[in-house]
């Protein structure tokens, strides 16, 4: 079944419990292996292949055991950045390519400080 916006969240649930209950038996975990790997009870890993409500922190440790748990990633995923927050984080770049010097060029580091009026000018 593909899970879609129009099944009741008993659907959903149902077809997540079967979900997780065929990834438990290609891993040839019984439920009470699962749930003793995964830190909850045997009762919680019924809960969950049956459709029913169980808390979010025990279906975490579910498909962690499972080595499911970077699906979620797919449940809700990072949220993009708007083109304006893009921008921003993009910073200033570069509109031109600066002129390679030589080695016999002088820069302006290399020049010695002066106050500007040792050119002789006596003013």
């Amino acid at each position: 079944m593909t899970t879609s916006s129009q099944l009741t969240d008993e659907a959903v649930l149902d077809d997540l419990g079967r979900r997780l209950a065929r990834t438990r038996l290609e891993r040839n975990l019984t439920q009470a292996e699962l749930g003793n790997e995964a830190g909850v009870g045997l009762a919680t890993v019924q809960r969950l292949e049956g459709g029913q409500p169980a808390r979010l922190t025990s279906l975490v440790r579910v498909l962690r055991v499972l080595g499911q748990l970077e699906a979620l990633e797919l449940l809700v995923p990072e949220p993009t950045p708007s083109p304006i927050e893009r921008l921003k984080l993009q910073g200033r770049q570069r509109q031109r390519a600066a002129h390679p010097r030589s080695a016999d060029e002088p820069t302006a580091d290399a020049r010695p400080w002066a106050w500007g009026d040792e050119h002789g000018d006596d003013a």
